[in-house]
C-alpha cells in the first residue's frame, strides 16, 4: 500500500532542493554580471593611466579659465586645452607637438577685457627650437588659435638663430629672447650675444596673430 504521507514529504523534499539550486544559479549570474561591470571598468582604468601626464597647469583671468596638459601615449606627445566659462564653446583643443611644453601663461595682450593664453613649447634634440600655441578669447564667447610667424619670415630676426628660446609675457608684450650664433660657434658655445624680439598681438582679416614690433641686442 502506498504511504501517501511519504510520498508528500519526499515531493517537497524535491521542491526546496530545486529552489535552491535556481537561486544558486541566479546569484551566480548576478556575480558574473557583477565581474563583467568591474572588468571593464578596469580596461578603461588602465587606459588612462597609459597615459603619462607630463605637464599641467590651470590659469584664470577675467572668470575665463583653461586646463592645460600634455601627456604622452607610446612616442606621441598630446597638447590639451581645455577652456570653462566661455558662453558659448568650451570645446577642448588638442594639438599634436615635437617635444615638449615648458611653460604657459596667461595675459589680456589686447586689453579688450578677454585673456589670451600662451603656451610655450621646445622642439625634441640638441636645438630647442622654440614656438608658441596661443588662443584670444572672443568676447567671451568662443577662441580661436592665434598666428605666430616663423622667425624666417624676418631676416633681420633670425640671422644666427639656432634655437634654445626664452618666452615671457611681459606687461601686454610677448618677448623672446635666443643666444646668437657666429659661423663657427658650436651647438653648446654661441658668442655671439642675445637678441630680444617683442610681439604685439594684432587682428587679423582671419585671426589674430602676433606681429614683430621690437627687436634688440645686447
Amino acid at each position: 500500500m502506498i504511504d501517501m504521507k511519504q510520498i508528500k514529504t519526499t515531493l517537497l523534499t524535491l521542491l526546496v532542493a530545486l529552489f535552491i539550486i535556481a537561486c544558486k544559479n541566479e546569484q551566480g549570474k548576478s556575480n558574473t554580471e557583477k565581474r563583467g561591470i568591474e572588468e571593464t571598468s578596469s580596461v578603461k582604468n588602465s587606459i588612462q593611466e597609459g597615459q603619462k601626464t607630463i605637464f599641467q597647469k590651470t590659469l584664470t583671468l577675467q572668470n575665463i579659465s583653461f586646463d592645460i596638459k600634455t601627456y604622452r601615449e607610446g612616442s606621441i606627445s598630446q597638447l590639451s586645452i581645455q577652456p570653462k566659462g566661455l558662453e558659448i564653446d568650451n570645446r577642448k583643443n588638442v594639438h599634436e607637438i615635437d617635444g615638449k611644453v615648458v611653460n604657459a601663461e596667461i595675459e589680456d595682450l589686447n586689453s579688450d577685457g578677454f585673456p589670451e593664453i600662451l603656451i610655450y613649447t621646445v622642439s625634441a634634440g640638441s636645438g630647442s627650437y622654440g614656438n608658441v600655441i596661443g588662443y584670444s578669447v572672443n568676447s567671451g564667447k568662443s577662441i580661436n588659435q592665434i598666428y605666430f610667424p616663423e622667425l624666417s619670415e624676418t631676416k633681420e630676426a633670425s640671422i644666427g638663430y639656432m634655437g634654445h628660446d626664452e618666452f615671457a609675457i611681459v606687461e601686454t608684450s610677448l618677448v623672446r629672447r635666443f643666444p646668437i650664433y657666429k659661423d663657427e660657434n658650436t651647438n653648446n658655445n654661441p658668442t655671439g650675444g642675445t637678441r630680444q624680439i617683442q610681439y604685439k598681438l594684432k587682428d587679423g582679416e582671419a585671426s589674430r596673430l602676433f606681429v614683430i614690433d621690437k627687436i634688440s641686442e645686447y
